[in-house]
């Protein structure tokens, strides 16, 4: 660079000059919840308008009385898939048994054990795998009356594109199953849940294997050498929840804004193919509850206290 090159850092350009070098590189300062929040004078990010004090206060407190409140999730629920339903079979029949049943399963695609095939009798037969698993649940009384139940494409589950965000599971599939359990949600990939005072992110996408396959320098090991810790610290600091080129992932432009992460939310759910794992960084507790289909893990999680229990079959 004989007579230095200008390089744009926040739209602002910044003259290299002829002996300048890069040694190091690293994240965006991270700005904490608490902060981004106090801009926004009770603000609520998740849709509810604005929040007065007092009723903030309310949430709080019930916040702290919800301590039976808790979600069972799991990742790659393989509908074609015999074992894995004699094992969601166990699952439920475990938590209907229970004094105080959850409040909330999870359960994340994929819902097939090899990519979905776009033909008529794909789908005609997830359909009725749909419907059985809709009887499964309605079996157990209990979860039936007293606990929700929300589904999560994952990145091989039928859909217009594969690009994110990726909208719910089509009607058709999943008509079936809610004949049998009313209160399923089908939501789209990735989704949030408002607990009280808490945002909660959960997304259904193999992020490790896809960051580090795209990862042109390794990460430092100096503080940790855990591929899982790196990947929610890029996450976390880079705001956003697939920080990857658009020629490795698609993204719709006008719904990107479903995928950052300001503020901070409390915590984020990385449903991934690769292993369990748990890492509460900056405050945010985040968690793989691994892959259900494949190696019979899953997580049971207290949003009241953000307890994490690491579960498997």
């Amino acid at each position: 660079m004989d007579n230095g090159s200008y390089i744009s850092i926040g739209g602002w350009p910044f003259l290299l000059g002829a002996t300048t070098a890069v040694r190091t590189c690293g994240f965006p300062p991270l700005e904490d919840r608490e902060k981004s929040m106090a801009f926004f004078s009770g603000l609520d990010f998740f849709g509810g308008g604005i929040l007065t004090k007092e009723e903030t206060l309310r949430l709080a407190e019930l916040e702290k009385k919800a301590v039976n409140d808790m979600f069972v999730i799991l990742s790659d629920i393989w509908l074609d898939n015999e074992e894995t339903l004699g094992n969601l079979e166990t699952i439920l029949n475990g938590y209907e048994n229970v004094e105080v049943v959850p409040s909330l399963f999870v359960f994340m695609g994929n819902f097939c054990s090899q990519p979905f095939n776009l033909s008529f009798k794909s789908i005609s037969s997830l359909r009725v795998q749909f419907g059985k698993l809709g009887q499964m649940i309605a079996s157990h009384q209990r979860l039936k009356e007293h606990s929700r139940f929300l589904f999560i494409p994952g990145p091989d589950d039928v859909g217009p594109s594969t690009a994110l965000p990726r909208c719910p599971l089509p009607k058709y599939l999943t008509e079936e199953l809610q004949k049998y359990v009313p209160n399923a949600i089908f939501c789209s990939n990735p989704c949030r849940i408002k607990f009280y005072t808490q945002d909660i992110v959960l997304f259904r996408q193999d992020m490790l294997y896809r960051m580090r396959r795209s990862c042109l320098i390794p990460p430092s090991t100096e503080e940790t050498s855990d591929p899982f810790e790196h990947l929610v610290a890029t996450i976390i600091h880079q705001s956003h929840l697939c920080p990857l080129p658009l020629t490795v992932q698609p993204i719709i432009w006008n719904y990107d804004h479903g995928l950052h992460l300001y503020p901070t939310p409390h915590t984020i759910v990385l449903g991934d193919k690769s292993e369990q794992k748990s890492f509460r960084y900056t405050g945010v507790t985040c968690f793989n509850p691994g892959s259900f289909s494949n190696d019979g893990t899953f997580v049971a999680y207290r949003p009241c206290n953000q307890e994490v229990e690491l579960s498997a079959l």
